[in-house]
């Protein structure tokens, strides 16, 4: 720079150079210097440069503050951090908008596909669920809506680049499948869990079109036999899989494709099988596949070893696979061919044997050398005494589940407060637990909540109606009570057994941070309802069935719908006055009552009792694909 460029810049605002050397995209910062043979005099040039800096004109402070935070937020991961962000003012609004690829969706019918679009539109992941949780237990006709094609349909438009799609509950058709696999071109992932509507024939189109595809996962779904060979249709060569999981295609697949599949994917780290695949083909598929870390045995029986060949050595294939660290499946296990695991039980993570009738005898040699397990799901075949050795072995748990082999009501289930209590004695740093059971008692209960306190999630289902501590014969009060007293982190509550109001006025006294609510056969009056709902001040999801709840004590929760994701009541003492009242009173709640897909003539319907009511929150009001059964009021 010239002399004469210095004494001028000298003369500039501290100010202006300051804007200059933050903001290096501004044309003054880069504008060329005057020529050093000019004849100009020096009072000329600070005229010239004077000029220049009138003319300049800074970007607006707004713009400068959106680029910025723009680049933060895209370290900005959290669904509630950005929603949050988003509040913040009009600007912040639309910067979290561009720089927002993943999007959560808890209830398909919260707003429309229109409105997403035009919020978001850089999206490349969607997570959408359909269906309320109760649908998971016959409680939801079939038929009553959760329909993917509209979603499907506005996307493929508005986001061609879109990667990640995971659905739940949701109704999904292979035409649906096919619209996916067709707009898409670098679409990687597909998960559906608990969804329906979908045969074989859509996931070949899927396996077919979805060049790019790494994670193909059905988890719990009904998938039609299209009696169509789809993993035959997985493109010839390499593939980018890094996870498949059909446990739940309850048709036989063709093995051979299989074998060929896994062999083309040398990234495959998760693979769960169905039924359908023997523990011979298991044994061909883990030599072919050496990498596995989580793996879905499918059918773990052997089969029929004609007379002079010699069994596979299925403990040497496991011993070969030395990074398994989860383990699932064991359909229709054969008790002598459990120990082939063995090899790999010290550095297993996660052990799944909820489809698997195992007894205590059976497990205990397995159990006792899994170490580091953190999740392990059962059968309540395993006993009490099962349980208590898991206690003793696995200290490092923190997600039990505990289902019943035979759910019916009346039925006497092998495992108690007994194996309850020894879990937390044995699991102190429990997080999560599931447990059916027929027989509890507040102290096993009580203990629970004194030795894992760091529980987030307790749900204890005793099976079978308005049970009492099967030793004192009182309410279950105590128990719960204790466990919104004691465990501080709780966000998700199932409560079961006799239970008098004066659990849910524990709840509502010390719940402060659940979100999920769930209750079946509990409650005296109206005023649980009550405490609950105006002493949870997160709570986001209610789901209640056969308890005595009616119009006073959805009315006390009226301050509350605005702010939750949903409502769920049947089998209740609800009216259908008391359900149009808070329609009336809110909105932009949507309350839907309904019966049964088959009861458009009877009295759930057309009378004044109100059989299930499912009430939510909409940015868009009612949605317009109701069935004839459900009455928006």
């Amino acid at each position: 720079m010239t002399e004469e460029e210095d004494s001028s810049a000298a003369k500039m605002s501290e100010d202006v150079k300051r804007y200059l050397k933050l903001d290096p995209r501004s044309s003054s910062a880069t504008s060329e210097p005057p020529c050093s043979s000019s004849s100009s005099s020096s009072s000329a040039a600070l005229a010239n440069k004077s000029r220049n800096f009138k003319s300049f004109e800074p970007p607006c402070p707004d713009h400068v503050l959106e680029n910025v935070l723009e680049n933060v937020l895209q370290f900005l991961t959290s669904r509630c951090d950005r929603n949050a962000v988003s509040l913040v003012c009009r600007s912040w609004w639309r910067v979290e908008a561009q720089t927002r690829f993943e999007v959560f969706i808890g209830n398909c019918y919260s707003l429309s596909p229109v409105r997403l679009t035009h919020r978001f539109t850089r999206v490349r992941s969607l997570v959408l669920k359909g269906k309320p949780r109760f649908a998971d237990f016959n409680l939801m006709p079939r038929n009553w809506g959760a329909q993917f094609a509209p979603w499907v349909a506005a996307t493929a438009k508005a986001y061609p680049w879109l990667e990640k799609v995971h659905l739940k509950r949701m109704f999904v058709t292979d035409d649906d499948l096919a619209l996916l696999a067709e707009s898409f071109p670098g679409f990687k992932e597909l998960t559906l869990v608990c969804c329906e509507g979908f045969g074989t024939s859509g996931m070949a189109v899927v396996a077919n079109k979805c060049r790019q595809l790494k994670v193909l996962d059905l988890l719990e779904s009904e998938v039609t036999d299209d009696e169509v060979d789809w993993l035959s249709c997985f493109p010839a060569g390499e593939t980018h899989l890094e996870s498949l999981s059909f446990d739940c295609v309850e048709s036989p697949i063709s093995f051979n494709a299989l074998e060929g599949l896994v062999v083309r994917s040398p990234f495959l780290k998760k693979l769960r099988m169905n039924r359908f695949v023997s523990l011979d083909e298991l044994h061909r598929l883990m030599v072919r596949a050496p990498q596995l870390t989580s793996l879905g045995t499918g059918s773990f029986s052997p089969d029929n070893v004609l007379q002079g060949e010699q069994e596979p050595d299925y403990a040497a294939a496991f011993r070969a696979c030395k990074s398994i660290t989860c383990l699932s499946g064991f359909r229709d296990l054969t008790p002598e061919s459990l120990p082939a695991i063995s090899p790999v039980c010290a550095n297993l993570t996660s052990l799944n044997f909820s489809y698997a009738n195992i007894s205590p005898d059976m497990l205990k040699p397995i159990i006792r050398n899994c170490h580091n397990i953190r999740v392990f799901w059962a059968l309540d075949t395993i006993c009490d005494e099962g349980l208590q050795a898991v206690a003793a072995t696995c200290k490092e748990l923190r997600e039990l589940r505990v289902f019943p082999f035979d759910p019916r009501e009346d039925s006497e289930g092998p495992i108690s407060g007994v194996g309850l209590q020894a879990i937390s004695e044995g699991c102190r740093k429990l997080e999560s637990i599931l447990y059916f059971c027929q027989r509890m008692t507040n102290g096993a209960v009580t203990a629970m909540s004194e030795n894992c306190p760091q529980l987030t999630v307790f749900r204890l289902c005793i099976m079978g109606r308005h049970r009492p501590d099967h030793v004192t014969g009182k309410p279950m009060d105590d128990g719960f009570g204790a466990i919104v007293k004691n465990c501080k982190k709780l966000t998700r509550l199932a409560v079961s057994g006799l239970l008098t109001d004066e659990a849910f006025s524990y709840i509502g006294e010390y719940g402060k941070l659940i979100r999920t609510l769930s209750v079946a056969f509990a409650g005296n009056s109206d005023r649980a309802l009550r405490y609950v709902l105006e002493g949870c001040p997160k709570l986001q999801k209610l789901e209640i069935r056969d308890s005595p709840f009616g119009d006073v004590g959805l009315r006390s929760g009226m301050h509350r719908y605005c702010n939750m994701r949903f409502v769920w009541l049947s089998s209740c003492v609800l009216s259908r006055g008391g359900c149009r009242e808070v329609a009336h009173a809110l909105p932009n709640v949507v309350v839907e009552v309904f019966g049964s897909d088959d009861d458009d003539d009877d009295d759930t319907v057309t009378g004044d009792y109100v059989e299930t009511l499912y009430l939510y929150r909409s940015l868009d009001g009612p949605r317009k694909d109701a069935p004839k059964f459900v009455t928006i009021l």
